[in-house]
């Protein structure tokens, strides 16, 4: 063992650790990766760094391959490269410059890897209050005109993070659409998280009803973590959303906010733009389904974890028992926050799910 390994670790990477590695594996960071980087961190301080080195190796493995003519090898390095860099720069929010630094590496080498994976993806530009949101578009091969999911990122994950999902869906039939709203991703640094974010969400079907390679009568949403929320509140008001997909989202983000841990609120209070902890928690209180879920009449799949201790479950029976639309409602025994650990249990079931609501054919 190494000296860093010995080193007793600062609360936060204990924290990042505890909470998050099940997501970290499941979304495509390499095992040994994982740990390897995890055990020679032992500053909070380290944390971007030491990640983003990691990822600076899968980097120029792609970049490598790209150079030799390898486009399906580049595509893959450099898609893991952008996960990489992405869990360095996901919760660092007290050294935004090197935050920054982090996350135009992120994007940099998701778009580089984008025309050379299987589906390809295309960088899309969503007209957005006088800016615009970023997203990634791909589609499922030889399928003309399909349905699409439109995937709602969380607080502190992008739409660099979702290629295993977006697999999930595209190898059924489906084209995903991720994208960064208000205060996440690209947009966070222009524009601040909001409670009624189905302002974006009507934005982003908007954009779909623009492509005559989408067919916008067969729109679904999707979200997760914070993202399930959102989802949830633009299947509210976008009456275009055919199905739900809702994934440990919190009915009140205020109960969720003041038992989290610091590097959540922390996190949430930069990307809300506000500068204090209580400007912050006046605008957790705008995040809420109270008098609002009410107005989901589309189908809904509802998913929260049996041990979840960033979204309890109570929040997903919540949101089941006020909807007024059909609800599925899934407790994953054992799951932790969004079931990271048990993927196996919710992903393909509520894929296979949205196929059926959406029309597509079985696979």
């Amino acid at each position: 063992m190494d000296t860093a390994s010995k080193t007793p670790k600062d609360r936060r990477v204990e924290i990042a650790i505890h909470h998050w590695a099940p997501r970290f594996v499941s979304s495509g960071v390499p095992l040994t990766d994982f740990e390897e980087v995890t055990a020679g961190i032992s500053r909070w301080d380290d944390w971007c760094a030491a990640w983003s080195a990691r990822a600076a190796i899968h980097e120029g493995l792609g970049r490598t391959a790209l150079a030799d003519g390898f486009k399906l090898s580049a595509g893959e390095h450099l898609n893991r490269a952008a996960i990489l860099y992405h869990f360095g720069k996901f919760m660092f929010v007290h050294d935004i410059e090197q935050m920054k630094r982090a996350h135009r590496k992120v994007i940099e080498c998701r778009n580089l890897a984008l025309p050379h994976l299987r589906p390809p993806g295309e960088r899309v530009l969503i007209p957005f209050e006088g800016g615009h949101l970023a997203g990634t578009l791909r589609k499922p091969a030889s399928v003309a005109r399909p349905p699409v999911v439109v995937m709602c990122v969380g607080l502190d994950s992008t739409k660099e993070e979702m290629d295993v999902y977006e697999g999930i869906f595209l190898a059924r039939g489906m084209a995903t659409l991720a994208f960064d709203g208000p205060g996440q991703g690209e947009a966070e640094y222009d524009f601040p998280i909001r409670g009624d974010y189905e302002v974006a969400v009507k934005a982003v079907v908007d954009c779909v009803t623009t492509r005559s390679d989408l067919d916008a009568a067969r729109i679904g949403l999707w979200g997760v973590s914070l993202g399930g929320y959102y989802a949830a509140r633009g299947a509210a008001f976008a009456k275009q959303v055919k199905a739900c997909i809702s994934l440990s989202g919190p009915y009140s983000w205020l109960e969720t906010f003041d038992g989290r841990n610091e590097l959540s609120r922390e996190a949430f209070r930069v990307r809300s733009h506000s500068k204090t902890m209580e400007q912050a928690r006046a605008v957790a209180r705008t995040l809420t389904l109270e008098g609002v879920a009410k107005y989901i009449t589309c189908p809904i799949y509802v998913v929260g974890g049996e041990l979840d201790d960033l979204t309890p479950p109570h929040n997903a029976r919540r949101i089941a028992a006020e909807v007024s639309g059909p609800c599925e409602l899934m407790i994953v025994k054992g799951g932790n926050h969004v079931a990271n650990n048990r993927r196996y249990m919710f992903q393909t079931q509520t894929a296979d799910w949205m196929v059926e609501r959406l029309g597509v054919p079985k696979r």
